[in-house]
């Protein structure tokens, strides 16, 4: 028996374990209706629950096989939403069971009997149990609820407008408006238009350089194809740069061959090229204004993470911009900032990275920003600085896995240089 057979009863194994436990807690709480809707109920919960474990066993098939993004990307995401809300709520029925078993334990040695009810011993008062059971259905809805209102933000792009100042850019420069975007994902597109209105907002911002850093596919080149034309309407009159991402060079795919793999990259190269956007593979160019020099600087994928590939080649990079008094670089993974950057570089002021997409799930107000991200990433959106070095990380334009955003929307970064 193969490993990845092994691991998949043990998954199947724990699915059906999950169901029986949850189930024996909606048994409870629905105890008191009648056979009817008792039926119904249990019904609906196995379906749902067959459905779930169906479309995560066939999900490879729909990946590889099912053309329209819609299919491939939807029904995963419900049944995913189905079993994050189930584990929610099994937390609160552990708590439950828990309580209950030092109640026992405390009745056993001391012969007494522990009342179960959450305040005094009225007709009228929920008992314990039932009260973490609703409060873990509850919550378990809730997130579920959450995550299908998300679908609607998959389009809902947010303008980020900043100020920056460095005391050491050239006269020239101040008062130029860059634009940022990053992670595109282009095979996670459904709708052709509002990709098209996300652009159009690009333009209308008038930006004098435009920069992409990295990640404008999930796999393969060919998820490009149908938004080729539509990407290529960004202009900028410096020009539109561009970098890899982890996602880019088809890391997640199994392609048979490497030279299969290798044409996948050229192709996605190809494509920067006939977009008009120029790749900056290890490389950096020198901008140019009023006989005054900015250095830009692009790398392939580095990550501080020793679970992402690392493809890029900083030194190289840099080299040909050192006699530029100021330098942005462009690097998708925001860990390389602090593993590399700022240690070694000092003179790269601003940095633009992307990668996290703020998990795509989170909570920005002015009083409070969080997102489970910020558990494996330090820098995980927004501005950050160390001293003279400032590093700003964009939350994605598209999207992912999970087809929406909560709390954290898809982003246009416009920086206005002071």
């Amino acid at each position: 028996m193969t490993r990845i057979m092994v691991q998949l009863i043990l998954f199947i194994t724990f699915l059906l374990l999950l169901d029986i436990y949850i189930f024996q807690a909606i048994k409870t709480v629905s105890s008191s209706l009648n056979p009817g809707w008792k039926k119904g109920i249990y019904f609906l919960y196995w379906a749902l629950s067959a459905a779930t474990l169906a479309v995560i066993f066939f999900a490879p098939y729909l990946r590889n096989q099912v053309s329209s993004p819609a299919w491939r990307i939807y029904p995963l995401a419900v049944m995913i939403g189905i079993l994050i809300a189930k584990l929610l709520s099994v937390s609160f029925f552990i708590i439950d069971d828990l309580r209950r078993l030092v109640q026992w334990g405390a009745s056993f040695f001391t012969g007494s009997q522990v009342a179960n009810n959450v305040s005094g011993t009225g007709d009228h008062t929920i008992s314990r149990s039932a009260f973490l059971i609703w409060l873990g259905l509850g919550v378990g809805g809730t997130i579920f609820g959450t995550l299908l209102y998300g679908f609607k933000n998959q389009h809902n792009y947010k303008i980020h407008r900043l100020k920056l100042s460095f005391s050491n850019l050239p006269a020239a420069f101040k008062g130029m408006r860059i634009v940022q975007i990053s992670d595109i994902h282009s095979g996670s597109f459904v709708d052709k238009e509002e990709v098209i209105k996300g652009v159009e907002s690009i333009n209308a911002l008038k930006p004098d350089l435009i920069l992409f850093t990295g990640d404008l596919v999930n796999d393969r080149a060919d998820e490009m194809e149908p938004f080729t034309g539509i990407f290529s309407r960004l202009k900028a009159p410096m020009g539109v740069y561009s970098t890899l991402g982890n996602h880019d060079y088809g890391d997640y795919v199994s392609w048979g061959t490497q030279e299969a793999k290798q044409q996948n990259l050229d192709k996605l190269i190809g494509i920067h090229q006939k977009m008009g956007w120029r790749l900056l593979m290890d490389e950096s160019v020198i901008l140019e204004k009023e006989g005054e020099k900015m250095g830009l600087i692009g790398v392939q994928n580095i990550s501080g993470k020793s679970r992402f590939h690392s493809y890029g080649n900083l030194q190289k990079a840099y080299a040909d911009s050192t006699a530029a008094p100021f330098k942005i670089l462009m690097s998708h993974d925001p860990s390389h900032w602090d593993s590399e950057v700022v240690p070694d570089y000092p003179d790269i002021d601003l940095t633009l990275s992307g990668h996290t997409h703020g998990m795509q799930f989170g909570v920005e107000l002015p009083w409070l920003k969080w997102s489970p991200v910020q558990w494996m990433y330090k820098q995980w959106a927004g501005l950050y600085e160390n001293q003279n070095q400032k590093l700003y990380v964009n939350r994605g334009f598209g999207f992912i896995g999970y087809p929406g955003r909560v709390g954290i929307l898809p982003e246009i970064t416009c920086i206005d240089l002071v």
